[in-house]
């Protein structure tokens, strides 16, 4: 039986992904350099290697949100309200919105190769999940223009806690049945889909009930539904409004909302990522040309502060190839109890600068 084109072409790139990941960012940063538009008529050397350290802070976190599932922004947005300006100038909320989205972006990007590649992606549900968030990304995108600052760090603080509260709450181990409905990581057997366009023995089939059966690059086998899709459609409704606002939170109520419904939990981190990813280019793209459309503030492309994002997002993508690794090296559990706590202590610190001056 002969491969068709597309799969030998997609078996290419999922081979030899990591050249093409490492591509983007190389580009990304060469394209800024020689044409973004600046406020310096002619800026130099200084300029461009102002803020070299945001590369390490950006690895970490990146790292770091990657290997649980979560929106990279909401450790980047932080990051860049408390600790930038105790080296650098504060940045305007929209602002910092603006470069933590533009990161996680790219680095989300990143590690969703990485978990395509290894077969741990229900492209059609993230498609779904995708689309029927949309709206709620544009709206809360266009809101962040035009709220109180003071209004916005409440916000944040907000999902911050519901995001701490959901992680503490969740189980994201990698082994196990989800209650014995649902396997999680079995090994594979004979008779098992095999894509011939996948890696190793990687594949999928949905059955005429649509019950999906999915095999990853390891040869381990889940078996799920689709089903739940009111449910999944609530959850990153909510979560889409913060990601847009925010920079984050439909990778926290997605992933819940995901494994509520019985999706196994490598398959729901997996296509988490997608949606992540997805969304928050759509919410950079609005973060950078929307503002005058609500009357709100107008930021050209000049008022982009090019000089962080060309550390933060080769940083991004770097940890986004990371992850995968620190996954099988440390505990998730670990990780995930770490990140929760973390995210309780910002959002008391922007309740406090919400409620006035310290």
């Amino acid at each position: 039986m002969s491969i068709p084109p597309y799969s030998r072409i997609q078996k290419w790139f999922l081979k030899y992904q990591h050249f093409f990941v490492f591509a983007a960012p190389v580009l990304f940063v060469v394209g800024v350099v020689v044409g973004a538009p600046t406020e310096m008529s002619n800026p130099g050397t200084d300029y461009w290697l102002e803020y070299w350290w945001l590369f390490p802070a950006f690895l970490a976190g990146a790292t770091i949100v990657n290997t649980v599932g979560i929106s990279g922004s909401a450790i980047f947005v932080p990051f860049l309200i408390f600790i930038f300006p105790l080296f650098a100038q504060p940045l305007e909320p929209e602002t910092l919105v603006k470069v933590g989205l533009i990161s996680e972006a790219f680095g989300l990007s990143s590690s969703s190769v990485a978990f395509i590649q290894y077969g741990l992606v229900d492209r059609r549900l993230a498609l779904t999940l995708v689309g029927g968030s949309i709206p709620f990304v544009i709206g809360g995108a266009l809101l962040s223009f035009i709220i109180p600052e003071a209004v916005f760090h409440a916000l944040l603080g907000i999902a911050l806690l519901a995001a701490a509260y959901l992680l503490f709450k969740t189980n994201l181990d990698h082994s196990g049945d989800s209650d014995g409905a649902t396997a999680d990581g079995g090994t594979a057997s004979a008779g098992l889909p095999n894509d011939s366009g996948k890696l190793g023995p990687a594949g999928v089939h949905t059955d005429e009930e649509g019950t999906v059966t999915r095999v990853d690059r390891d040869g381990d086998d889940y078996t799920y539904t689709r089903g739940g899709y009111l449910r999944r459609a609530a959850n990153y409704s909510i979560g889409g409004t913060f990601q847009g606002l925010a920079g984050f939170g439909i990778g926290e109520l997605g992933l819940i909302s995901m494994l509520g419904t019985k999706v196994p939990v490598r398959i729901a981190i997996g296509t988490n990522h997608i949606v992540v990813a997805l969304t928050a280019i759509l919410a950079s793209l609005v973060h950078v040309f929307g503002g005058g459309l609500v009357g709100g503030h107008s930021l050209s492309l000049a008022s982009t502060p090019w000089n962080m994002v060309v550390f933060t997002v080769p940083a991004t993508v770097t940890g986004g190839q990371i992850a995968p690794y620190v996954s099988n090296a440390l505990s998730t559990r670990t990780i995930k109890r770490f990140v929760a706590g973390l995210f309780g202590i910002i959002a008391i610190a922007l309740f406090l600068m919400a409620a006035g001056p310290w």
